[in-house]
């Protein structure tokens, strides 16, 4: 079964997993043409070729049209928005499954019906770029799940529209339970919920719907996907093509 290996050494993020599709190969301009059945007037996507410590790879910047902040969104206006989109069926399913993987996890969190649940971050126009980007990209490249390495728990604050939480965010460790963590000495958000989300969505699990162990695997190919912030360690997720 071809897969994909999640190497997240230094976490992973929603434009880190488009980069690191680009990188393994994925068709920029056929990706780009679904992509744009979302709604090509909501965002540009400009791609390009970086390098961080010395590794090349590709980063993905995402520039939304007027102002989208995501709040007021919910997910029903989310669902909406997928559903009259021309994108496939298979990416359409898979991104309404990340977003209702993030509603649950915020309604966990604040306690009251997913419906009722505001999307900030994760409702704004590039926030739904990368999501249903990822979703294209694996479909595209044949990918229906993924095996993950042990995620890096590093500690710090971030500011969001509930004011400052601790990272990882609430709702980003409610998406990821049942996956393998190691403690991060780093200060940063290495994890944003977008990614987590992903994650949760693509994972393998096994008969019981829990995450499954990573299996032997041979390695065909790898891709790298560049983040915005600049570390003393490279800032990249590294996508590896497998057969498990």
């Amino acid at each position: 079964m071809r897969t994909i290996y999640a190497d997240c050494f230094s976490g992973i993020s929603g434009d880190m997993i488009l980069g690191a599709l680009l990188d393994l190969g994925l068709d920029e301009q056929a990706w780009l043409n679904e992509l744009h059945k979302v709604g090509a007037e909501r965002f540009t996507v400009t791609i390009s070729t970086v390098q961080k410590s010395s590794i090349t790879g590709k980063k993905v910047n995402i520039e939304i049209s007027g102002c989208s902040s995501g709040h007021g969104t919910h997910l029903c206006d989310i669902l909406d928005l997928l559903a009259a989109s021309n994108i496939s069926e298979v990416a359409r399913r898979r991104a309404e499954g990340v977003f209702t993987r993030i509603a649950d996890a915020e309604a966990r969190i604040h306690g009251i019906d997913r419906n009722r649940i505001h999307f900030h971050e994760v409702g704004a126009d590039d926030a739904i770029a990368d999501i249903v980007g990822a979703c294209l990209g694996f479909e595209m490249l044949g990918i229906d799940s993924l095996i993950c390495s042990s995620l890096p728990y590093a500690r710090g604050w971030v500011k969001c529209q509930h004011g400052l939480i601790p990272t990882p965010a609430p709702a980003t460790l409610d998406l990821l339970h049942g996956f393998r963590w190691n403690d991060d000495i780093r200060t940063v958000e290495l994890i944003t919920p977008t990614g987590a989300a992903v994650l949760s969505e693509f994972v393998l699990r096994d008969s019981t719907g829990a995450v499954a162990p990573i299996p032997p695997f041979k390695l065909l190919r790898t891709g790298y996907g560049a983040g915005t912030r600049e570390n003393d360690r490279p800032n990249l997720l590294r996508l590896c093509l497998v057969d498990v």
